[in-house]
């Protein structure tokens, strides 16, 4: 298969190296030349030096028949921008972003990217670790179909939970702002819970 991975970071680079080593047709992309001293000397795939968000450049470097698009910059808005280039312009089928916030993860799943959510992956992997019950976003989110719910949670979280999708996310990205981190227990079912809203970056309230 041909795949384009967009970011030449420890994930991309080591994406690309098994990838390589697998027999596939492998494209990777970033901005800076020195990303690309992360291949080992036997990479036998494509290094291009350029912008994984911009149209032409994708095109020079052989993307428009790719079978996989993998976004993997260490920007959210890098990603997804990427992404929906690859999905509306080029047409790939099968494209992935990373994105790091799991509430702008979960906002652009509901817009039909699929998402990889390196915080929600770490939270599940230390909370199995220690066998801890919480709740969490999936690692990778695939958009929702009509009439289905989407899996995160929706119901009144407690600290050690990360933030649940808000009901109203619209596809405008908002900065992120820091805010102080809270402390706060259900105290009501799932049936009578008031949805959650959303106090800064990590507190939520119901």
């Amino acid at each position: 298969m041909k795949i384009v991975i967009v970011g030449c970071g420890r994930v991309g680079s080591t994406l690309a190296q098994n990838l390589d080593e697998d027999g596939h047709d492998v494209i990777i992309l970033d901005i800076k030349t020195a990303a690309f001293d992360r291949l080992p000397e036997t990479f036998k795939g494509s290094a291009v030096r350029g912008d994984g968000t911009d149209e032409e450049v994708l095109r020079r470097a052989g993307a428009k028949d790719a079978d996989i698009f993998l976004s993997l910059t260490e920007g959210d808005n890098r990603n997804v921008m990427a992404a929906q280039v690859a999905t509306e312009n080029l047409g790939i089928p099968r494209v992935i972003a990373k994105i790091n916030d799991p509430v702008r993860a979960a906002a652009y799943a509901e817009l039909g990217v699929v998402t990889v959510c390196r915080t929600n992956l770490m939270v599940h992997a230390v909370a199995s670790y220690l066998d801890l019950t919480v709740q969490t976003g999936p690692g990778i989110d695939t958009p929702s179909t009509p009439g289905h719910k989407h899996p995160h949670p929706s119901t009144a979280l407690s600290a050690v939970r990360p933030p649940a999708v808000p009901a109203e996310a619209t596809p405008v990205v908002q900065p992120t702002t820091t805010g102080a981190a809270g402390s706060e227990t259900a105290t009501a079912s799932a049936s009578d819970a008031a949805p959650p809203r959303r106090i800064g970056f990590r507190r939520w309230q119901s």
